[in-house]
């Protein structure tokens, strides 16, 4: 049955007029918001993630403590950073999969605290520590249109609304910052096949949040489903970081991965008893032609431990799977002086798995910086995934998703997201027809 307006909660309805009300321009925010000194604006035309909570170390910008402080006249430097973001969207499934006309809304709220522990003692040099809360109000938004791969990247698997301790690890740097070491719960996904990262180079050009795209695989490799802890089921593990060299790295992580036997890792402590799941990856970075075009590309290996079973005969001992990504920004409008123009990305993967949602995967898209005149700062692009499904699962045996957006910057940190849609083949169900969703996200960065 679909959801009308007058069902959804007093907060929801709320937020549902107040994104048509953000529709409509950026004049009723802008008039309220004052202007930004240059100081504190210092990405113009970057663009962000549609979803921070899942690619950002640093969640937030930090921007309510640094006016907090200066109000009170202290100074900004004592190492403790406090920021976070609230996210919210509103999700109309027009036509198609598997509840037509269904109306969902969903919310994240997180709290983030990262201290600096060489600012904060004088004395431990490389040291950081990390915690995040994290408030989750979601509704089967993916469900409702028959997506396995999920069309917007916030709600997951149950249950929907849950209130966790996110994120909570110590990190030490060694060898003047070529090996990093982080223990404690943490969401694997930062670090590895992260297409999303920005590329960073010698100067102040460097491919952004390479996509807005809300949907799920754009975060997590579809391969991964079932098995790679991520949002919001982080889980407690060890990462190391090294990069002996600016232009390659490698990473190594090994984690809880009780994911894989279907227990909630985000909202429980560690269990360390035969289920691990472990992931190596690499990657090099590059500039390309007169313009010095920046690139990356990375490729990793995962393995997951463990007897994995479905229902009611299928069993194996654990699975594993390789993929690849990688970004190239392809044209700057102005180069040297912004960072306008436009990028692609690609990711692979795949795995032989007889017991996870699916075996292969490949997706990409297209992303356009600073295009629209007078709006420097904001971004659209276009996406692709396409996923084989797992046949012991479904009868479908594959699910195709095209996703479009324009990201607008209403003021500093409060973004507006408009989303479309389509999904040819949901997976969940050979019967369902093809699914046209419509998504409004607002993004608020503090």
């Amino acid at each position: 049955m679909s959801l009308c307006v007058d069902q959804l909660p007093e907060r929801l309805r709320f937020l549902l007029v107040l994104m048509l009300i953000l529709l409509a321009g950026e004049s009723p925010m802008a008039a309220m918001t004052p202007q930004t000194p240059p100081e504190v604006d210092s990405s113009p035309g970057l663009g962000i993630s549609a979803n921070p909570a899942a690619v950002n170390e640093a969640t937030g910008s930090g921007e309510l403590q640094r006016l907090v402080l200066k109000e009170l006249g202290i100074q900004n430097d004592h190492g403790i950073r406090f920021g976070g973001l609230w996210l919210a969207d509103c999700n109309w499934l027009m036509t198609g999969g598997e509840k037509p006309g269904a109306l969902s809304c969903n919310s994240a709220l997180v709290i983030d605290n990262h201290t600096d522990l060489h600012k904060l003692t004088g004395w431990w040099a490389g040291g950081t520590f990390g915690v995040e809360f994290l408030q989750l109000n979601a509704q089967p938004t993916n469900g409702q249109a028959g997506s396995v791969q999920g069309y917007n990247s916030t709600p997951g698997s149950d249950p929907l609304t849950r209130t966790e301790l996110y994120e909570l690890w110590i990190r030490q740097e060694l060898f003047e910052g070529k090996l990093a070491l982080r223990l404690g719960k943490v969401t694997p996904t930062r670090d590895f096949g992260d297409v999303l990262r920005p590329v960073p180079t010698q100067d102040t050009s460097f491919i952004p949040a390479v996509s807005g795209l809300l949907y799920t695989p754009v975060f997590k490799n579809p391969t991964m489903y079932g098995a790679s802890p991520g949002f919001y089921n982080s889980a407690f593990g060890l990462t190391t970081n090294f990069i002996p060299v600016k232009w390659w790295y490698l990473n190594y992580g090994v984690y809880d991965g009780s994911l894989a036997r279907g227990e909630q890792t985000g909202l429980r402590g560690p269990r360390f008893d035969g289920y691990y799941f472990q992931i190596a990856e690499t990657g090099l970075v590059w500039r390309l032609g007169r313009q010095r075009l920046p690139g990356q590309v990375g490729t990793g290996f995962w393995h997951q431990t463990g007897l994995l079973q479905l229902p009611p005969k299928i069993a194996e001992q654990g699975a594993n799977g390789i993929y690849a990504f990688g970004s190239q920004r392809i044209w700057f409008r102005d180069p040297g002086r912004n960072n306008a123009g436009v990028s692609t990305f690609f990711q692979v993967g795949h795995n032989g798995s007889q017991t996870l949602p699916v075996n292969q995967f490949f997706g990409a898209g297209f992303t356009g910086f600073s295009l629209v005149p007078a709006r420097p700062n904001d971004s659209l692009g276009i996406g692709v995934a396409w996923s084989r499904l797992n046949p012991n699962i479904f009868q479908r045996n594959s699910e195709t998703m095209l996703q479009s957006y324009y990201q607008a910057r209403i003021a500093n940190g409060i973004y507006f997201q408009p989303t479309l849609t389509y999904i040819p083949t949901p997976g969940a169900s050979p019967d369902f027809k093809g699914a046209w969703a419509t998504s409004l996200r607002l993004t608020l960065l503090f």
